[in-house]
């Protein structure tokens, strides 16, 4: 029997780093999503209420901000993989203290708080190093398909590990859970150990810590599109984020019946997430920042919803529209970011980026309750729904986020007879389809497909913060 050269071969774009990232990015979302379950009902069996829930999540958001920054300058001046590998293993540690303490008996708040504060620290240093580290493995036309693939991945596992999460806290208790997560976190760590660097060329020494993070800031307030859609993030990260995390499941207690149709309704958001990422494997939109900006729109479709409300059925599937469109977004942006920013600069622009899409996250959720008191639920979520709209559409007036289109041969082709380091005008940009980035990774062959500017009805987020992949 004649046998397929091709038959049992990875696809080109599916090399030894991708491969290792993705598969450890799968194993670390099965154990978190379903521990942050079991991180909730262990305050609640310790005897906390509502509020105590509220206090570990901040002792893990505080230090993600305030170690943000500089975990980005780490993983662009140490190797990547090293970074990762020893923020896997503090999270490991934490998780198994923590599960320790649930499993001894009596944990106090300060304890749950400390640990989940460490796991929140090991969470800003692996961020932007393992997002330096994916956008560098890999290259050429089939870029964007990889991110799609990658993200589709991490969603299914979260789906999975929220629905088994759920499952095994109420058989087995929480305190196994995070047992569970932590085995997660070195077997990821371990898997993470064996990713190669050989390709990233030697980081020349700097002036430092500072002076990397000045740097950093130069890079990302020289490109208007970045921080322009960044501070974009800032507002609608923050203002979905309260009206999911806060309206929804008031609306669902009062209007909805309870936690178990709003379950239902993020279920579908989930689902609508990798639908969205399966798109994006096959749908290549040459405007990339306008296909994904368009899709930005939808986001203020929940809040509306719920401002309502709509029925169960009409909730989710508005979220399942939501899910599909982050994804289209989040495929867009990282594309876009993987062809403009030099490989030694990509982990200090992400921690950039991440910072400033969760800053102001703990100030809207605050100011949820007040806003409920002052203005009304239904006011204040239809008021929601309104800052989506009024951003995104005040990023739509910036030329480079219209005009930033995917890299293809021809254009590389140009760019390289143009001579090293060769800058094009953003009216030449418009027209060549791309801006030459010195040390930026070309995207040979990323062919646009025909028709393919519009969005066609689609909306995002990152599932808190919206674009991001999630945790590892």
């Amino acid at each position: 029997m004649v046998t397929s050269p091709d038959v049992g071969r990875h696809p080109s774009w599916a090399g030894r780093n991708y491969t290792l990232l993705t598969a450890a990015a799968i194993i670390t979302n099965l154990g978190g999503h379903g521990a942050l379950i079991a991180a909730a009902f262990a305050v609640l069996d310790a005897g906390g209420d509502g509020g105590d829930v509220g206090l570990v999540a901040a002792a893990r958001t505080l230090p993600l901000v305030l170690f943000l920054l500089i975990g980005g300058a780490v993983a662009d001046r140490l190797p990547r993989h090293r970074v990762m590998v020893a923020a896997n293993a503090l999270n490991c540690v934490s998780q198994a203290a923590f599960a320790a303490v649930v499993l001894a008996g009596d944990p106090q708040l300060w304890q749950m708080m400390l640990l989940t504060a460490l796991g929140g620290t090991g969470q800003a240093f692996f961020g932007p190093a393992s997002e330096g580290m994916l956008l560098s493995s890999v290259s050429g036309e089939q870029a964007s398909r990889a991110f799609a693939l990658y993200r589709m991945a991490m969603q299914g596992a979260g789906l999975g590990g929220a629905a088994l999460g759920g499952l095994l806290v109420a058989v087995v208790g929480p305190g196994w859970v995070l047992a569970v997560d932590a085995v997660a976190f070195a077997l990821a760590g371990a898997l993470r150990v064996f990713l190669d660097v050989g390709h990233i060329p030697d980081r020349e020494p700097g002036g430092g810590l500072l002076a990397d993070l000045r740097d950093g800031w130069r890079e990302f307030t020289g490109r208007t599109w970045l921080w322009t859609i960044v501070a974009q993030f800032s507002v609608v990260v923050a203002v979905v984020g309260a009206a999911e995390s806060v309206f929804g499941p008031l609306v669902a207690e009062d209007e909805l019946g309870g936690a178990g149709p709003w379950g239902l309704a993020l279920g579908a958001f989930g689902a609508g997430t990798v639908g969205g990422a399966f798109l994006m494997m096959r749908w290549k939109p040459r405007r990339l920042l306008f296909a994904g900006t368009l899709c930005v729109f939808p986001l203020a479709a929940p809040s509306a919803a719920l401002a309502v409300p709509l029925p169960v059925a009409g909730l989710a599937a508005v979220m399942f529209v939501s899910g599909v469109a982050i994804e289209v977004f989040g495929v867009s942006w990282m594309t876009a970011m993987h062809q403009e920013i030099p490989e030694e600069k990509l982990s200090r622009v992400a921690a950039y980026d991440w910072f400033g899409s969760i800053a102001m996250v703990p100030l809207a959720t605050a100011l949820a309750g007040p806003a409920e008191q002052t203005f009304g639920r239904s006011a204040s979520l239809w008021g929601c729904a309104a800052l989506v709209i009024v951003v995104t559409a005040a990023v739509l007036c910036v030329p480079d986020v219209r005009n930033l289109r995917r890299r293809t041969r021809d254009v590389v082709a140009t760019n390289a007879q143009a001579g090293p380091g060769a800058q094009a005008s953003l009216g030449a940009r418009a027209a060549a389809g791309a801006e030459a980035v010195p040390g930026a990774e070309a995207v040979p062959g990323a062919e646009a497909v025909p028709g393919a500017e519009a969005v066609p009805g689609a909306e995002v987020f990152e599932a808190g913060p919206l674009a991001k992949p999630p945790t590892g």
